[in-house]
């Protein structure tokens, strides 16, 4: 009878949220979060009214100066015309203690906050891999319906696990900066499979050309084709490779200053220029197809995997973890048992 309760309340939730309600809007996302009945739910209803927003995801080595671009980018956006409305969703790593974000992205944003504007969401990894919250996308879908217009992604900048951010966002945008082992660092991030705009902020500082220099060497000699491979190995095996040259994106390489608010207009224009060439070229009805495809794939094997585990019940799958740790069975075996008990549940 509870949860039949809670479920009744989710229509209203969701009405007061799409008409742009911040408090709703901060609601809805929290129980998004939570998932459960309540989320599918929500998540049902809002979905008709997604699609439209304009998704950037900003990633890259911490100390970057991932945050004060973009606050820069949300910025420049505002200024540049007041009517468009920008939602950023920071993910933070998850606090080992109480389990919350602990880089605080929305402190280092706080010039945002009077901004109406603006919707700032703070979220914490809780343990998962990709750079992003397991409920990231569905907390961007939120704002999408709510009718935000671009809505940037800011990940923990985790180096080789960033690959998530390129499976949510439209535009992909990497950030380096001088003197932190630009070569290898991009290398380790996978800068030729995830950037669709290369970013190499604090400019000012010594050896920014040496960093250009290093990210400009290393796409020449990069032999995948940029932006239908940079997304995964998944993506061969869902949609073709370009054929021609000019089918493939080539990402720019630009220079910035956010602190002091330089380059942001190239960067705001690269990503404009992004949106048009998906628009305009195959590649961005494709993108749209992996995203759906990896998405629902996601969502069964979570769902298949909860319905298993409460089929099989909570003494069963603790007595066959205790046999894989006594070694007196394998885990691929310990699975198949399982498999076959909830077949026969």
């Amino acid at each position: 009878m509870a949860n039949s309760r809670l479920l009744e309340a989710v229509p209203a939730l969701v009405d007061r949220a799409l008409q742009g309600d911040r408090r709703s809007i901060a609601r809805l996302i929290s129980r998004v979060e939570d998932g459960g009945p309540e989320a599918w739910s929500a998540l049902s209803l809002i979905y008709p009214r997604t699609g439209r927003a304009q998704i950037i995801g900003v990633t890259g080595a911490p100390g970057t100066g991932k945050s004060t671009l973009v606050g820069e980018i949300a910025k420049l956006y505002r200024k540049s015309s007041p009517a468009l409305t920008v939602g950023i969703v920071a993910v933070d790593p998850t606090s080992p203690f109480s389990g919350g974000a602990v880089l605080g992205d929305r402190i280092r944003m706080r010039d945002l906050s009077g901004d109406e504007g603006v919707f700032i969401r703070s979220m914490a990894t809780r343990g998962s891999l990709g750079g992003l919250a397991r409920s990231t996308t569905d907390v961007v879908k939120v704002l999408d319906a709510a009718g935000f217009d671009v809505i940037v992604i800011e990940t923990v900048g985790a180096g080789q696990s960033e690959i998530e951010v390129a499976r949510t966002a439209d535009t992909v945008i990497v950030v380096e900066a001088p003197g932190f082992g630009d070569e290898v660092q991009a290398i380790k991030a996978g800068i030729l499979e995830i950037a669709d705009i290369l970013v190499v902020n604090k400019a000012d500082r010594d050896g920014a050309q040496s960093t250009v220099n290093a990210l400009h060497a290393m796409l020449d000699l990069g032999t995948a084709p940029h932006g239908l491979l940079h997304h995964g190995v998944l993506m061969p095996s869902v949609i073709p490779t370009p054929a021609k040259s000019d089918e493939r994106w080539q990402p720019p390489i630009l220079k910035t200053i956010a602190s002091q608010g330089h380059g942001i207009d190239e960067v705001i224009t690269a990503v404009a220029h992004h949106r048009a060439f998906l628009a305009a070229q195959p590649e961005g009805q494709q993108r749209a197809r992996l995203r759906a495809s990896m998405e629902l794939e996601t969502i069964l094997r979570e769902t298949l995997l909860d319905r298993l585990l409460q089929s099989v019940g909570a003494d069963r799958l603790n007595a066959l973890i205790d046999q894989v740790v006594a070694r007196t069975i394998d885990p691929y075996s310990a699975a198949d048992q399982l498999q076959r008990a909830a077949v026969q549940a």
